[in-house]
């Protein structure tokens, strides 16, 4: 991997993690039009640059993430985040086999994307506004939404998102949720995928390839960059995202969606 792939792929998790378009997908599919082969490195790239996009959050919402007076908060953060850890450890094997799976993935950002033209018209009476309203049950009903998200292509973002919604948030109020959850569920999910997966499973021959990795200047620079750029480009995102999700709702994303899924799986399928 060189420095302008690394951007690129930084760039495109700042821009599409917090959206519902799935952050998992749009790597994958950025690296494979790059002609990037995969690799142990790209997978950690891949996993570790979310730390910028979490970072963006903690950032944006400073006042909520310190607010120390305001224990429910955490306490909703840790429940809601917990389908996901039990799920996601248990499943961990299977989601790895679709990851490669471009087809699939494609397919499923269509299907993602119909769901999304309709979500609007199915929930018009939100009934919560703030965060401080959400219960302890509704916020592990959304964390069980959340797990939607295993299937890559389908989206945390959208997932939690709606999950919110169906328990009576707003657009707005579902959406700042989910940032918040975005929060210790992609921490968790990068701590695993990087040190205790990835040094706790290897071989010895991998292990010493890891160490490489992570001692070669080269590597730690791209690191740096990319996580640097995902966090800048995620600040823009998040903020834009809210403005037009406020707005006008999901029809725009599940367009986008619907379009870029099947471009892919036509693009797939004649590789």
């Amino acid at each position: 991997m060189d420095l302008l792939q690394a951007i690129i792929i930084a760039i495109i998790e700042g821009l599409t993690e917090y959206l519902p378009i799935s952050s998992t997908a749009h790597m994958g599919f950025t690296a494979a039009l790059l002609g990037m082969n995969e690799s142990e490195f790209l997978k950690m790239f891949q996993v570790s640059i979310q730390f910028g996009a979490i970072l963006s959050i903690v950032v944006l919402y400073w006042r909520k993430f310190f607010d120390f007076n305001n224990f429910n908060f955490y306490i909703k953060l840790a429940i809601a985040v917990i389908p996901a850890l039990v799920l996601g450890y248990l499943f961990d094997d299977k989601i790895e086999a679709i990851l490669g799976n471009q087809k699939a993935i494609s397919a499923v950002l269509v299907l993602g994307g119909i769901v999304l033209l309709f979500v609007d018209r199915w929930f018009q009476s939100p009934k919560i506004h703030n965060e401080k309203e959400i219960t302890i049950k509704k916020a592990i009903t959304i964390g069980f939404w959340q797990c939607l998200a295993m299937m890559p292509g389908t989206s945390r973002s959208a997932a939690s998102i709606i999950g919110g919604m169906t328990q009576g948030l707003s657009r707005k109020s579902a959406a700042e949720f989910s940032f918040f959850l975005a929060v210790p569920t992609m921490l968790a999910v990068t701590v695993y995928s990087v040190f205790v997966k990835t040094w706790g499973k290897g071989t010895a021959a991998e292990m010493k390839g890891y160490e490489m990795i992570l001692q070669d200047q080269h590597h730690i620079n791209l690191f740096l960059i990319g996580n640097t750029v995902a966090f800048i480009t995620a600040l823009i995102a998040v903020k834009t995202f809210i403005a037009v999700l406020t707005k006008y709702g999901f029809k725009f994303w599940g367009w986008y969606r619907i379009v870029i899924g099947i471009v892919l799986l036509i693009y797939f399928y004649n590789k």
